[in-house]
């Protein structure tokens, strides 16, 4: 079986090497000129397990132990499969293990997180106010709920109450999301999958029904264009869109998306960087859903500051066919309201004059949960709407979709029977039906951070 994939990302590079390792020859395509160069890279690469649903906890969960084996995961080595002729890397990107704290919220329910952590054996412990504290030093531990724009009067209005936190001792944050992608990238080059980059795909190609290649013309990254140089088409077996923000074009050139219960869209968002005293943020990242906002530390005294999307704000959703025409300069509103809500949380922090970070813009879906899924069109899956917080599960997705994919070109009937996945480090079942495009909207996916 011949498989195109669609976008050279983390998850796209992840899926390439496991659909390799399963003995599939693979082609990879990718409009930018090395893997990771698009959302990846503006990825605060955040581990941590809080889902809604049991198989969104395990296929994190399952994640994280792939990135604590990360080199091994990529060179193929104790266990992991690999073909024989690859070879190991110079540099490769870890897991920064510091473990994490959650706010409580009402949102989220502290029962529901710990049933489902019970039931996929993570560790965790509930922390009140005093105890949070403690592990976090510098903390106010005020309750400001609910979320508030900072420019109101009510945000800075005094606490009456204070709140907990659930902690778990594992998770982090990677520390390279563009490294990471190219780790994933060279392993699938080496055991002879085909990068093909800098190349826009410009229509999908189908007979009785079924893909059949994908056309692609070269594309210039600077004008952000695909030049007139003449169409390429590449025959497949099964194309596999993991796109990121351009996967509804991928779906409308394939006329798939007939039977999606999702709607996606792409969103522009914004991370910043502030210097914090060395012991402010020393140990576990921290989701603050309270105030609207998670953080994590990074090398040189730098935290990151993103935003949980919360409903006071303004969000800057994008048209489909208007992404390469979004602003890549940083706000000041956003850097404000990022930065304003975790010098709230945090009194010490220094913030900077200006604008300091990264911004991406993120494939994401209504329920801001993934659809790692088959479609109406036979031999197109696609991996899309990760919504900014599926980096995390980029090893764990690579090997659900190469299972999925296998299954399914078996003869497996997913939509009636969904394929399950076998965890081989946590030991958990994934019933990847939770993923389905067809899926009942989840009221919330747990979280956006990350």
């Amino acid at each position: 079986m011949h498989a195109v994939v669609i976008g050279a990302g983390v998850i796209g590079s992840s899926i390439a090497l496991q659909l390799r390792r399963l003995g599939h020859d693979v082609t990879v395509v990718e409009r930018n000129s090395a893997a990771g160069m698009g959302s990846t890279s503006a990825s605060s690469a955040v581990v941590r397990f809080n889902y809604s649903t049991f198989d969104a906890v395990a296929l994190s969960w399952e994640s994280y132990f792939l990135w604590k084996e990360f080199k091994d995961l990529i060179d193929g080595a104790n266990g992991y499969a690999k073909n024989p002729l690859s070879n190991s890397q110079e540099h490769y990107a870890h897991l920064e293990d510091r473990g994490y704290v959650m706010l409580d919220v009402p949102v989220l329910s502290n029962d529901k997180t710990m049933a489902l952590f019970d039931r996929a054996g993570i560790p965790y412990e509930i922390w009140d106010s005093e105890q949070l504290k403690i592990g976090m030093p510098g903390i106010d531990a005020g309750r400001y709920w609910p979320n508030k724009p900072v420019k109101s009067d009510e945000f800075w209005d005094e606490s009456s109450e204070e709140l907990g936190a659930i902690f778990s001792k594992h998770g982090g944050y990677v520390s390279d999301p563009l490294l990471a992608a190219q780790n994933f990238a060279m392993a699938a080059k080496r055991e002879g999958v085909n990068f093909r980059f800098k190349k826009a795909v410009v229509g999908i190609e189908k007979q009785d029904g079924r893909v059949c290649g994908v056309k692609v013309k070269d594309f210039d990254s600077q004008s952000k264009k695909a030049l007139d140089t003449g169409v390429e088409v590449i025959t497949a077996d099964v194309v596999v869109n993991v796109a990121g923000p351009w996967s509804t074009l991928i779906n409308q050139m394939a006329g798939a998306g007939s039977d999606f219960t999702m709607e996606l869209k792409p969103l522009r968002a914004e991370v910043h960087q502030i210097s914090t005293p060395k012991d402010i943020l020393p140990g576990p990242i921290m989701g603050d859903l309270d105030l609207g906002t998670y953080v994590r530390s990074g090398a040189g005294g730098i935290t990151l500051v993103g935003g949980t999307e919360p409903e006071c704000d303004v969000l800057e959703w994008v048209e489909p066919d208007k992404v390469d025409e979004v602003n890549m300069t940083r706000t000041v509103e956003v850097f404000e309201s990022q930065t304003y809500r975790f010098a709230r949380r945090f009194p010490a922090a220094q913030i900077p004059s200006t604008p300091v970070g990264v911004v991406g813009v993120y494939d994401v879906s209504s329920d801001w949960t993934p659809i790692y899924d088959k479609t109406d069109v036979p031999g197109f899956y696609v991996a899309i709407g990760t919504s900014g917080n599926q980096f995390k599960n980029a090893p764990g997705a690579g090997l659900i979709m190469a299972h999925l994919i296998t299954q399914v070109e078996k003869g497996a009937d997913h939509d009636s029977e969904p394929v399950v996945y076998q965890c081989t480090k946590s030991k958990s079942a994934i019933n990847l039906g939770t993923f389905s495009r067809k899926r009942e909207r989840n009221l919330t996916s747990g979280t956006v951070m990350g």
